[in-house]
């Protein structure tokens, strides 16, 4: 295999196995590849990572990629919502390997696993397992760009928390630090959609970068608050990564997340963002993560919405 992963179960409709020793031996051999053919390539590699070390609070999410997986078998092929079949070329590459206890290390794994993706010209699709994961995925993709960053690439960051400290009990690697190492690779922009919870650090910092747009619940939901999203939405332009946290939905839809928070967004916000990110021609969406759905039960109502969330993704990105 490329990497070190095992299969407990595919997500609905994934294409048929890939040869992933044959692929390692096209990636060494093909000298012709080009960072274009990444950036207009549809196709999608999921990888599970059932990892949830630095939990605060309610933990599982290591047990997410196996029931969202198995959640995606209850949506049909036909898209309804989207008016179109998912009939694009996705595979799942199965979970990977982690050390609990271990999230460094663990990160760097799922960097080493993501990049050799997209080297292929497959892009990354991560299923947590909890926060702390994405910066595996988002390294990877930053460390093969021109400047070695993310200064050419758009964040969009939906999560009931800025995930924004420095440090969390003295781990600057932890799902409450995620987006501080993201920062720390000068993306383009930092978005952050669904904010309902923050310390007065986190404001301040927020305050002082230009570069991190925020769009609280309390804004979004009152007067046309919703609508200033969906414009800036329509104005982006470029690379584009997406991290979604469950736990910006709405507890009522979402409950078996790491840190529930009330007043969050609902099903039809999601579909509303996708859908306009999709008619937006000058967007390339470029990996995308899904994490926090933290419960062991099969038909868990968060993780079937978490399985939506991913079936609706390829359904207009694949």
């Amino acid at each position: 295999m490329l990497f070190n992963t095992f299969q407990p179960g595919k997500f609905a409709f994934a294409s048929e196995d890939i040869d992933l020793d044959d692929l390692r031996a096209q990636i060494q051999n093909d000298e012709s590849k080009s960072p274009i053919d990444f950036l207009k390539s549809k196709k999608w590699g999921i990888i599970g990572i059932p990892f949830d070390s630095t939990c605060s609070y309610h933990n599982g999410s290591r047990y997410g990629p196996t029931v969202i997986r198995e959640a995606s078998f209850g949506f049909e092929n036909f898209n309804s919502r989207f008016g179109r079949s998912l009939d694009g070329e996705f595979f799942d590459c199965g979970d990977l390997n982690i050390v609990h206890g271990n999230c460094e290390r663990t990160c760097g794994f799922v960097e080493d696993a993501a990049g050799e993706l997209i080297d292929a010209n497959i892009k990354p699709i991560l299923i947590g397992g909890e926060h702390s994961i994405s910066i595996g995925s988002i390294k990877a993709i930053a460390n093969r760009e021109p400047e070695g960053d993310l200064s050419d690439i758009t964040i969009i960051h939906l999560d009931a928390h800025r995930d924004i400290i420095d440090e969390y009990i003295g781990e600057k690697n932890s799902h409450a630090t995620i987006m501080k190492r993201v920062h720390d690779l000068n993306p383009k922009e930092l978005i952050q959609i669904g904010i309902r919870s923050f310390s007065l650090e986190e404001a301040i910092f927020v305050e002082n970068n230009e570069n991190i747009t925020s769009f609280e619940t309390k804004h979004l939901f009152n007067g046309d608050g919703f609508g200033y999203l969906m414009q800036k939405l329509a104005t982006l332009k470029g690379k584009v990564y997406i991290s979604i946290d469950m736990d910006v939905m709405d507890p009522s839809v979402a409950p078996s997340v790491g840190n529930p928070t009330p007043g969050g967004l609902l099903v039809g916000d999601i579909e509303k963002i996708f859908a306009l990110l999709y008619e937006n021609p000058q967007v390339d969406i470029i990996g995308f993560d899904l994490v926090e759905v933290a419960t062991d039960k099969l038909g868990d109502i968060t993780a079937v919405l978490a399985a939506k969330i991913i079936y609706d993704f390829l359904t207009l990105f694949a």
